[in-house]
């Protein structure tokens, strides 16, 4: 398979994000997180295993998985892919239409014809570069919100998905918190008075409202920062612990061995052959 490695559209003079999977090269895994944009990963090569509340999904070649607005998801690529991943911010359908807080599309990892070839478009147009070519990006990128209003949205919320949606939403402001900070030393303590929860309060919704508990979506943080740091700097496996918030480089080791099976060194090894 021919699998190309560059990033597509992280373009700040359009309103979302088109970009290749970071686990194309396989041997990686993504583990749950959630956020406010709506995502729609898109398997042109290879395949990835797909989890949202932990349901699986396999996607295959044609197929796609359309992610809501603080859902919780996971991702497992095993084996080389080639992924497209579209990001769009849940503020532009505010923009157009009421009650977008509550918007959500169903799920589906079938082919949708449309829509594949709306993201093929936006993709090719962008790497062509031909004259016009934000323009001819936007107008498809319009049509495939209006494909997903018009197709996909469910019209019917109950309100339980929509009180777990607004208690995400809350928890989305501590963990850009966590996101930006976790070099730091962040207690559950701390962290929960910062925002004026109490500790058992907060471990409580992150266990209840994202199905992982505090301390090891901090680890798992930590622990993928140190992934991007291994493959794109030639930093030492101790100074990247340290770096990611670790107390020292056998606590990453640990870490990092039990999410990718071996240890830092013998993947940097591993990558270089």
């Amino acid at each position: 398979m021919d699998f190309r490695h560059e990033l597509v559209l992280p373009n700040e003079d359009l309103p979302f994000r088109l970009f290749v999977f970071e686990g194309k090269d396989g041997s990686y895994k993504v583990t749950k997180h959630w956020h406010r944009s709506i995502e729609i990963f898109l398997v042109l090569e290879g395949g990835i295993d797909f989890y949202i509340n932990s349901q699986l999904s396999r996607l295959m070649p044609g197929e796609f998985m359309l992610v809501n607005s603080n859902e919780v998801h996971s991702i497992d690529s095993p084996d080389p892919n080639y992924t497209l991943v579209l990001q769009i911010p849940r503020g532009l359908f505010e923009n157009y239409m009421k009650d977008a807080d509550a918007l959500l599309f169903r799920r589906s990892c079938q082919s949708d014809a449309e829509l594949v070839a709306l993201i093929r478009r936006m993709q090719e147009a962008y790497e062509g570069r031909q004259a016009g070519y934000l323009l001819h990006i936007l107008s498809d990128f319009y049509k495939l919100m209006y494909l997903l209003v018009t197709d996909y949205r469910m019209l019917e919320v109950d309100e339980e998905r929509r009180k777990q949606n607004r208690n995400l939403d809350r928890l989305s402001k501590i963990t850009s918190y966590i996101q930006v900070n976790y070099r730091e030393n962040l207690t559950l303590e701390g962290v929960a008075h910062i925002f004026g929860f109490s500790p058992a309060y907060l471990s409580k919704m992150f266990q209840k409202y994202a199905g992982i508990n505090y301390k090891a979506y901090l680890l798992d943080l930590r622990t993928e920062a140190g992934y991007r740091l291994l493959m794109n700097t030639e930093l030492a496996v101790g100074e990247i612990a340290l770096e990611c918030g670790f107390p020292d480089s056998r606590s990453f080791a640990k870490a990092f061995r039990r999410r990718y099976g071996m240890t830092p060194a013998e993947y940097r090894k591993k990558r270089v052959k």
